[in-house]
């Protein structure tokens, strides 16, 4: 479906309202993406509150500036996937382990619960799970620095 079938919008409440070709309206929409580390930009659907997709978006650079930074901005609220930039330290190499990490969100602090919350999704790009469910994304692990790589090294 292109952009030019439907319309987005918000309503008084904050909830997403897309409006359909045929003209038919739904309210509480929530954006999903398909492949939200690896491909952020790709894929997106749109979902009925009762969970039926209502529209596929292949790209969001395709749609408008005003539905785009709209999709965007919904998508962040939805979304928590803290990027760590540094592992400042970690209380001990055996698991469960308290980390002292630097985000693109500020300093935190997160408890490793096991080897298993560490997943690598691509060569170079890490997803770690702490207690709380809590994911954070390591982008690129060649791009931390000496010190966290090699924190790092002993949990992979």
């Amino acid at each position: 479906m292109s952009a030019a079938d439907f319309a987005l919008d918000r309503d008084a409440f904050g909830r997403l309202v897309l409006t359909l070709a045929d003209a038919s309206v739904h309210v509480g929409v929530v954006a999903v993406r398909a492949f939200p580390i690896a491909a952020p930009h790709d894929g997106i659907a749109l979902m009925s509150g009762d969970g039926h997709e209502l529209v596929w978006l292949d790209d969001l650079e395709q749609l408008s500036a005003p539905v785009r930074e709209l999709l965007e901005e919904h998508l962040a609220t939805r979304e928590f996937v803290p990027e760590i930039k540094a592992i400042r330290s970690v209380s001990s190499f055996a698991t469960p382990s308290i980390w002292i990490v630097d985000t693109d969100r500020g300093e935190t602090r997160l408890v490793l619960k096991g080897e298993e919350g560490i997943r690598r999704l691509a060569r170079s790009r890490l997803l770690i799970a702490d207690s709380h469910g809590v994911q954070y994304l390591v982008r690129d692990i060649g791009a931390l620095d000496r010190h966290s790589r090699k924190l790092l090294d002993r949990f992979l």
